[in-house]
């Protein structure tokens, strides 16, 4: 195995990653209690042919978020990446949209940054332009359905170095963002940064 290529994306913004099938990606939540975004595509005559769907997920391995050794599946239900190991005491979440300028809107601060934005600046700095947000992973996301079936986002749990690490089962783009929110607890009252680190399988590259 290649010695890992690190990456840290800085608060509030987000980053577009090319993996090859085999390898292992890592993210680490560096300060703790800061939500990650991931998203991930197939690239497929120059723009996004296939893309993770948390929907698909939930109704293949039919639960709210994948167990170790599980897969997370695209929209054609196909396997996209597998979860190897959550070094994280978790809750994860694959039910809310990546925050966007009509959710700051609301909340009184037009114009602040968000995972929306920076998941379309990733993907047009990659040539490609959608028409929609895909749902995100929400990676270390404090929102477990509450009994009565309200949905509350808390604050994140995580400690600092809380990480998941997934391998690529296919040749895939991602883009990871470090969560927008600080107007309220979702990530611990501030925005810090994330890191990934890439661990190429012999004879593939990172980027």
């Amino acid at each position: 195995m290649q010695e890992p290529r690190r990456f840290v994306i800085p608060p509030q913004s987000g980053r577009a990653f090319r993996v090859t099938r085999g390898d292992l990606i890592r993210i680490v939540d560096v300060k703790g209690q800061q939500v990650a975004d991931l998203w991930a595509f197939t690239m497929e005559d120059g723009g996004a042919g296939d893309w993770l769907s948390t929907s698909q997920t939930r109704d293949i391995v039919e639960r709210l978020f994948p167990k170790t050794g599980e897969h997370f599946y695209s929209a054609a239900a196909k396997p996209m990446l597998t979860l190897i190991e959550d070094a994280s005491p978790g809750p994860h979440d694959m039910l809310f949209p990546a925050c966007d300028a009509n959710l700051y809107e609301r909340a009184g601060l037009p114009g602040h940054p968000n995972c929306r934005d920076n998941l379309m600046a990733a993907l047009r700095g990659e040539g490609i332009a959608l028409p929609f947000a895909p749902d995100p992973v929400d990676l270390f996301q404090n929102s477990s359905p509450q009994p009565d079936g309200r949905l509350e986002v808390l604050a994140s749990i995580n400690p600092p170095g809380g990480a998941v690490t997934l391998r690529a089962e296919q040749d895939l783009l991602l883009v990871v963002t470090a969560c927008s929110v600080d107007f309220h607890p979702t990530n611990g009252g501030i925005c810090t940064e994330i890191a990934v680190e890439i661990a190429a399988r012999p004879g593939s590259r990172a980027s």
